[in-house]
């Protein structure tokens, strides 16, 4: 399981990075939000894939009795996904509002723009 993910991380990696790479702003927003599903699927695979139970201890005992699941790679996903999250929108006004000002998306139009 652990390789299919590692495929899936550089899988998406890969495509973030081609999405990136092209010459429209949409399509780098697009890849940009692939590099961020990529980070939190690395965060998740680091963490480790144990099917545990939550991290309780019972009454009297020093250390769980059963393997337990690691909460530190999910809160970290969490935090990920919500600053990815207003990355994204951020992103996505600017690109809406460069758009509604110069009437396009290329990237070698915006920069005969510059002055």
């Amino acid at each position: 399981m652990d390789i299919l993910l590692a495929i899936t991380v550089g899988g998406l990696y890969a495509a973030g990075i081609y999405m990136m790479l092209r010459r429209n702003v949409v399509k780098l927003l697009i890849g940009l939000g692939l590099l961020s599903h990529a980070a939190n699927l690395l965060l998740f695979t680091a963490g480790g894939l144990v099917r545990g139970r939550v991290p309780v201890i019972p009454d009297g005992e020093t250390r769980p009795l059963v393997i337990v699941a690691d909460p530190l790679p999910q809160a970290l996903i969490l935090t990920a996904i919500v600053i990815s999250f207003a990355v994204l929108a951020f992103a996505l006004v600017l690109i809406y509002r460069t758009y509604q000002t110069l009437g396009t998306e290329d990237l070698d139009q915006l920069k005969a723009t510059d002055t």
